[in-house]
């Protein structure tokens, strides 16, 4: 069900903003703002599971079993997860793929870097072949096709913005769901893009980790082929934010009363308390009960 609502999202004529969320609270407060989708970002794992940075240090094992808690609270809504490289070869991609839906992921977006990789944003990086790149995207839809796939390709900051047509050209040719150009900003590049491969939707990435981007209006960016805007670090850096706050507060202070924070009553609100106390109350061996 959360794959064919992916798929709609993907074949309709607008934008969906998603945004990212690393545990099962950050999904609850997405589905309370009424988002249609959301995303679970390897950079947010790698720092929320492991204090690490986003240099291949996590593994679709690990991000499997985040997505498998963040399920249940999203009530439905598709989840989008970072699947690197696919962790290996064509068949490790597939196996991947195959845990991601296990796991309850409606889809997933697969990069053409070498492995390990490394944060799209950072210099340094290197693609694979298009031929080997492909190879995994084709395997994908003939053994996972329940998963809806997103080819991404990091070419454009390496080799340009022909070499990264000529990939999405050739990835949504495999079998990609959608295609996926880190890094391409601008209108006139997008249209381009788009006008290259007609018909097939387009995903962009707004992470702060890449700075200052071109201000485009949804509009705009249905008008060049975007049906998704991804934000997967917004909410963690804003968290972040207020936890430190809220930490400097105590140390200075002894008290976090300055900081904004949410009500306790919304907080356990949120996690169901209500619901969960009344169903134990409702099992409780009639002689036990006060």
């Amino acid at each position: 069900m959360t794959a064919s609502a992916l798929r709609a999202i993907l074949a309709s004529g607008r934008v969906t903003h998603v945004p990212g969320v690393y545990d099962p609270v950050t999904a609850a407060l997405a589905v309370a703002a009424g988002h249609r989708a959301v995303h679970l970002s390897g950079a947010a794992v790698s720092a929320t599971m492991l204090g690490r940075p986003d240099l291949g240090f996590v593994h679709a094992t690990q991000i499997a079993d985040r997505a498998s808690t963040l399920v249940p609270a999203l009530d439905g809504i598709p989840l989008i997860a970072d699947a690197d490289t696919g962790y290996g070869n064509p068949l490790h991609a597939v196996w991947t793929a195959l845990a991601y839906s296990r796991a309850g992921i409606a889809g997933l977006h697969l990069e053409d870097q070498v492995s390990p990789k490394r944060c799209g944003h950072l210099a340094g990086k290197e693609v694979i072949g298009i031929g080997e790149a492909a190879a995994k995207i084709t395997a994908l839809a003939d053994q996972a096709p329940q998963m809806v796939v997103i080819a991404r390709t990091d070419a454009y900051s390496i080799l340009g913005l022909d070499e990264t047509i000529v990939r999405c050209r050739a990835y949504a040719e495999a079998g990609a769901d959608a295609v996926f150009p880190e890094g391409v900003d601008t209108l006139e590049e997008l249209t381009r893009i788009s006008a290259a491969i007609p018909g097939v939707p387009i995903v962009v990435n707004r992470s702060e980790a890449g700075g200052e981007r071109p201000a485009l209006t949804d509009a705009e960016l249905a008008a060049a082929g975007v049906r998704i805007v991804l934000h997967p670090v917004a909410a963690l850096l804003a968290a972040m934010r207020a936890a430190s706050l809220a930490y400097r507060a105590i140390a200075d202070r002894g008290t976090a009363e300055p900081v904004d924070r949410m009500p306790w009553a919304a907080f356990t609100a949120l996690i169901g308390q209500d619901e969960a106390l009344d169903l134990d109350a409702r099992y409780v061996p009639k002689g036990l009960q006060t």
